[in-house]
């Protein structure tokens, strides 16, 4: 038996979960599984716009065309099934709280055809994972930059990307630019794979195609990953810079031109710029009736409930309470934590044993992909309480198991070492560029 869908009349859920992030999805997959094959389907709704879930820490390697999306993407239907929820394609369009029931846009073919109409979807409980969009803080001409939000916006820029390089290899100039603001694990990360990404190319063409790739990251802060301890910011740029990025720290964007930065430290000619500065909730989540912050982020309690007793919201669309007047960062680790712990919240409430633990995020450390088998990294509370840095190698490895950790989450162990296996062949067969 398929994963149902909600398409036709209005159908109740116990719960439904908006957004099929990494958050929300394993917190689909877990509720699935738990309630079982009979009982899962039945109470447990997963919403998307999308059709395959994509890691978003992987999104940098889409865009670079190093990792194929359609490999890498798992389908939201299959994993209903094999994780016993259901599952409905479509985009929010309201929310009433007090009715308890969500509304979904139609859905659209390419042309604007109706494929499905305005469907409705009542809920005893539900979870907001919408994620976050970029955050342009008003910057004049936006619409000139790339995003990576979702794998869509990755997808879009690889196309392009592609195209940019084929037109360099034949231009007079022999060189093509790329400017990317925000030097946050984004940033960092996506210059370092683009890097990979032109050194593959290079080695298919001859000597009379072969082009100059000029990286620019323009940070408006003092270092790079500000977030993260000086420490592993050094090492970072020490990396970057050997690879010929030019980082700029302490420079603010003034305007975003068609070919050009406009900088407080003067122009920055780019055939292709990336936005990769600041995070904000969607304009639609403060027209829910739930309570928001500046930012757009719904505002949680301790148990990650919202305004509005019943609704809960996760990951990076959540204003989440944390330690000396700060918020959960916006991290793939914060937002597993919180699935795991909705997890228990929900089997006590489906159970009538209401949870009475306060959600508590463990911040375990962090770690950056620098390409070409490298990374960087800081682990927190390790064996013995201190706090241990990882470079090279180990932390790649580091890093790429927390890819593995997702996927376990949501396919279990067997398939994740499957999936491993086929991803490390198809490198090895086809190379990392995808020229699809």
């Amino acid at each position: 038996m398929g994963a149902r869908l909600c398409y036709n009349a209005p159908m109740h859920y116990d719960i439904v979960i908006l957004g099929g992030g990494a958050g929300g999805l394993e917190l689909a997959a877990q509720l699935g599984r738990q309630l079982g094959r009979r009982e899962g389907r039945d109470k447990v709704l997963l919403v998307d716009r999308s059709v395959f879930h994509i890691w978003k820490p992987t999104l940098h390697e889409v865009a670079a065309g190093t990792l194929d999306a359609h490999q890498e993407g798992l389908s939201y239907t299959i994993l209903a099934r094999r994780n016993h929820f259901g599952f409905a394609l479509g985009e929010m369009r309201a929310l009433d709280p007090v009715k308890r029931q969500i509304t979904l846009a139609p859905l659209l073919d390419e042309e604007g055809r109706a494929i499905a109409p305005e469907r409705q979807i009542s809920f005893r409980w539900a979870v907001l994972a919408v994620g976050s969009g970029s955050n342009f803080f008003g910057t004049p001409g936006a619409e000139h930059a790339y995003v990576l939000e979702q794998a869509q916006d990755a997808e879009r820029f690889r196309r392009h990307l592609l195209a940019a390089f084929a037109r360099a290899s034949f231009s007079p100039q022999r060189s093509l630019g790329v400017a990317i603001v925000g030097g946050g694990a984004t940033g960092v990360e996506l210059s370092a794979e683009l890097i990979e990404a032109h050194n593959e190319l290079l080695d298919g063409l001859g000597k009379g195609q072969r082009f100059r790739l000029d990286i620019s990251i323009v940070e408006a802060g003092p270092r790079l990953l500000g977030g993260l301890p000086e420490k592993i910011s050094g090492q970072a740029t020490t990396a970057l810079e050997r690879k010929q990025i030019k980082v700029m720290t302490g420079t603010r964007v003034l305007e975003i031109k068609p070919g050009a930065l406009q900088t407080s430290q003067g122009e920055v000619p780019a055939d292709l710029i990336v936005w990769a500065a600041g995070i904000k909730g969607a304009d639609a989540n403060t027209t829910l009736g739930l309570a928001v912050n500046k930012a757009n982020q719904f505002i949680v309690n301790e148990h990650l409930e919202t305004s509005v007793p019943g609704i809960y919201a996760m990951g990076d669309c959540a204003a989440c309470p944390w330690q000396d007047g700060k918020l959960v960062p916006a991290r793939a680790q914060a937002a597993h934590q919180q699935a795991s712990y909705l997890l228990k919240v929900f089997h006590g409430l489906l159970r009538e044993r209401p949870l009475a633990a306060s959600f508590v995020y463990k911040d375990f450390g962090s770690l950056v992909s620098l390409g070409d088998n490298k990374g960087v990294g800081n682990l927190m509370g390790g064996l013995s309480g201190r706090n241990f840095f990882v470079e090279g190698l180990l932390a790649k490895w580091m890093y790429i198991s927390l890819h593995l950790m997702h996927h376990r989450a949501i396919v279990g162990l067997g398939n994740t070492v499957v999936l491993a296996l086929a991803r490390l062949l198809q490198r090895r067969v086809s190379g990392r560029l995808k020229l699809h």
